[in-house]
């Protein structure tokens, strides 16, 4: 062994003093290319450090910066700004953090966590508010050399800056500013099951031209069967010209108000198929009020067991957030079991993988995956097809803009059977299209078949 160590050890010698002697000669140049690490893998190592995100010039100084964070990713949605960090530190550490640091500095707690697996965090200041979304991390969590194992934290900040587009903490009533109602004529008060089932009339936009062309349609039905309210309303006629905003970001009051509308009025022929409205004072909410605008349709989405609440068994929905941005996770759930009618299937995180091919599903709130994974089955009727088509990233806490939630809102039912905004306003311009032709044989009024309806292109993954 002694003697071939020697040799080895020659060897190198020999030929280190080779491309010493050589370095400045053509031959001294080659090895040294040959034996340099690769010209593109270098340039990237160099780069690497350049890669990473950084804060917008204009983000508020006020919200308080956890220090052992990294930011990850920041994004953007007309007035809402979301930045995405990663730190190495628990869930409860970055918790305890936000909680104490908002206090200190006098913000206006709105919510606090309620969820040990993800904690939201709202709070305002001035015409500042903030959302704050802390859940585990799921990468690289496995113990390592130097690292314990311990589970690391992944956040996101979201804020909005334009007072007149910030959220309230609780509900403005009519005439008072920031009041996103909408009143409809001749309403009766929230506890009578009527108050929101039927829309008053057509709803005209103006910047329906604004939302992408593939969801276009969507918005034009819905809008003409009067069931997409904006804040516009509590002070216009529903046939007056009004901005739909398709790119705003959509709140949940917002999206639980559609959705109750949406699938009363596509249903208006069958009353089974319907949510009835609150027919009681009792909240399952604390942040929401019999008082409150929206009160019977959020009111009667958790009394159907359509949105989560202590009702449906889950004792840590005492907070409905009204005015919290709606996510894509939330939009699915809540919807999905209305075009089912029947119980979601058992789903995991590998199901889900599995069948969609999301890169992020370990993202995915657990109590959404069931809702995902019967959407898959619902082939080109699928919401999240319909909405976002083709993608491999669902990207659960990003929110939702007015546009994809008119899409999703669209069709009620499944692959085989249901019925969309399209097939409704068929139905009901059909009296008035015989009258003012030529005298026909006569046919049956009945509505086209749904497994027929003829739908806006989609694209199947």
């Amino acid at each position: 062994m002694l003697p071939y160590r020697r040799a080895t050890g020659l060897v190198s010698l020999v030929l280190l003093t080779a491309l010493t002697a050589c370095a400045n000669s053509p031959t001294g140049s080659n090895l040294e290319e040959i034996l340099s690490a690769e010209p593109r893998l270098a340039a990237a190592q160099s780069d690497a450090p350049n890669r990473t995100a950084t804060l917008p010039a204009d983000f508020p100084s006020t919200i308080p910066l956890y220090p052992n964070a990294q930011l990850q990713e920041v994004t953007g949605q007309e007035n809402v700004q979301l930045t995405r960090w990663a730190s190495s530190d628990p869930i409860t550490a970055v918790q305890s953090f936000y909680e104490n640091q908002l206090r200190s500095q006098n913000w206006e707690i709105l919510s606090q966590p309620s969820n040990e697996q993800t904690s939201t965090i709202e709070a305002r200041s001035g015409d500042l508010q903030v959302t704050i979304v802390i859940e585990p991390n799921l990468v690289n969590t496995a113990p390592t050399q130097g690292n314990t194992g311990q589970q690391s934290t992944q956040f996101t900040i979201q804020y909005n800056r334009n007072s007149a587009n910030t959220p309230v903490a609780s509900a403005p009533q009519q005439g008072e500013e920031g009041f996103i109602g909408p009143v409809a004529p001749s309403s009766p008060q929230p506890t009578t099951p009527s108050n929101t089932t039927t829309p008053s009339s057509t709803q005209v936009f103006t910047d329906i031209d604004k939302a992408p062309a593939e969801l276009r349609p969507y918005i034009q039905d819905l809008a003409e069967l009067g069931v997409l309210s904006t804040q516009a309303t509590a002070n216009k006629s529903n046939t007056a010209a009004q901005q739909f905003n398709p790119t705003k970001t959509i709140t949940r009051r917002e999206y639980a108000r559609w959705l109750f509308a949406a699938n009363n009025q596509i249903n208006s022929t069958r009353p089974a198929q319907q949510i009835r409205a609150a027919s009681t004072t009792q909240s399952a909410f604390q942040d929401v009020k019999p008082s409150d605008p929206d009160f019977a349709a959020i009111q009667g989405l958790a009394d159907a067991g359509i949105i989560p609440s202590s009702l449906s068994g889950d004792s840590s929905a005492v907070l409905f957030r009204p005015n919290a941005p709606l996510t894509r996770e939330q939009l699915i759930a809540w919807k999905v079991p209305l075009d089912t009618r029947q119980a979601l299937p058992a789903a995991s995180q590998e199901a889900v993988k599995e069948s969609w091919g999301f890169q992020d599903v370990g993202k995915i709130d657990p109590k959404a995956l069931r809702a995902i994974l019967a959407d898959f089955q619902n082939s080109d009727q699928s919401n999240i097809r319909r909405a976002f088509g083709f993608t491999t990233l669902f990207q659960p806490k990003k929110p939702v803009t007015r546009a994809e939630a008119a899409a999703v809102l669209w069709y009620f039912g499944n692959s085989s059977e249901g019925i969309s905004a399209k097939e409704v306003l068929q139905v009901k311009n059909q009296p008035q299209e015989q009258s003012n032709s030529t005298p026909q044989p006569e046919t049956s009024p009945t509505a086209p078949s749904p497994t027929t309806a003829e739908s806006p292109p989609t694209t199947t993954p």
